[in-house]
């Protein structure tokens, strides 16, 4: 069995990368063996398409199963017809990510968290803070102070959406994917778990940082 995650560095101990059209890496992991293939997203840089592109060229690569931290409409579609199951919300390092998966405790999606061009309209200001989730700068990605002081550039990686597609603030011109009520009632479960492991990682964080004083 293959399992493909989204990462922002080539190895086992780096964190997961929240977007995944747009994301650094793939690490495509024997969840068995714990062998693993890093590859750069050849998709990074891509003016359109990233989602479903990446979303192929997993699938393609042979996982069978996807861990990341957000998956858009297309990709979501993608992967539904490539029969690859589509696990979101995910934070923390990639090795913590496929134990917790290998102990049950992450489960497939059944909708897309984020919306279309999720990459391009959030993605820059993806790159410095927590999120809209952590005051100011609500909804641009927060403040940048935040997000190098944690764990080596750790914040960097929590820049999250504050909801389900249909509940976002979307960029200029795009339409929020409509959901059915099992669909939206998926995602809230799904963002209600990220914030969950979010709170949980920054309390772990304050828990160090006031060791250290």
């Amino acid at each position: 069995m293959k399992i493909a995650l989204t990462s922002t560095g080539p190895d086992l101990s780096a964190q997961i990368d929240p977007r995944f059209g747009r994301c650094s890496y793939f690490l495509f992991v024997d969840p068995d063996t714990m062998k693993f293939e890093a590859v750069e997203n050849p998709n990074v840089a891509a003016m359109g398409g990233a989602g479903i592109q990446s979303a192929q060229f997993v699938a393609n690569k042979g996982a069978e199963v996807v861990l990341t931290g957000s998956c858009g409409p297309n990709a979501f579609q993608t992967f539904q017809a490539a029969g690859v199951k589509v696990i979101i919300g995910v934070v923390g390092s990639v090795k913590d990510a496929i134990e917790r998966y290998k102990s049950g405790q992450l489960h497939p999606t059944q909708a897309a968290n984020v919306p279309p061009h999720f990459g391009t309209g959030y993605g820059q200001t993806m790159g410095q803070g927590f999120g809209p989730t952590m005051g100011g700068g609500m909804g641009r990605g927060m403040g940048r102070g935040m997000g190098r002081g944690i764990t080596g550039g750790w914040g960097r990686q929590m820049g999250y959406p504050s909801g389900p597609p249909a509940m976002m603030p979307q960029p200029p011109g795009v339409q929020p994917p409509q959901l059915t009520p099992d669909q939206e009632l998926e995602a809230l479960k799904q963002q209600a778990l990220f914030l969950r492991q979010q709170i949980d990682l920054i309390n772990k964080r304050i828990t160090e940082l006031e060791k250290k004083r």
